[in-house]
């Protein structure tokens, strides 16, 4: 896991597509899009603009991914994303990897969080449990920005 602030990721050494994907985050203007999907590069790299409200730690699900790499951005609001690693003592309870790329664990709660605040982000890979959307006090509503970004694309040593 890797978490920055949008303004200041240009130092950091990551690979070309997950630096294609904050560059996405930095300079687009989030207040003129609808919710929904928004392609960046194919299904290599897209983004998807969330519009919801964050709920106590227990409502929210503990997800991971296996083929994409998640960037979480918040542009609204404020919220926790609770974190740890995936050394398989947590069970799924749904797994949606052939369609979605997605694994739901079973009912808990994480033992770290990360505050998010208006601008920054975290990049989540595949061994990291996340469970987003918990309060940091009150129920508030978010404007997030998820960016998925393929494993394949992030390892291709000749990708632009």
């Amino acid at each position: 896991m890797i978490t920055g602030h949008i303004s200041n990721y240009n130092d950091l050494p990551l690979p070309k597509a997950i630096k294609k994907a904050l560059d996405f985050l930095r300079y687009t203007d989030f207040s003129e899009l609808k919710a929904g999907e928004y392609n960046i590069d194919g299904r290599k790299i897209y983004g998807q603009v969330i519009d919801m409200k964050t709920n106590s730690a227990s409502s929210c699900k503990v997800e991971s991914h296996r083929r994409y790499i998640d960037i979480q951005f918040l542009v609204k609001g404020h919220e926790l994303i609770g974190f740890d690693y995936d050394l398989g003592k947590v069970k799924y309870v749904d797994s949606r990897l052939p369609n979605r790329d997605i694994i739901f664990y079973e009912d808990c709660v994480l033992p770290s969080t990360i505050k998010m605040t208006e601008g920054s982000f975290a990049i989540f890979f595949p061994n990291d449990l996340h469970q987003p959307g918990i309060a940091d006090g009150e129920v508030c509503d978010i404007r997030k920005i998820v960016v998925k970004v393929d494993l394949n694309t992030v390892w291709d040593k000749d990708y632009e």
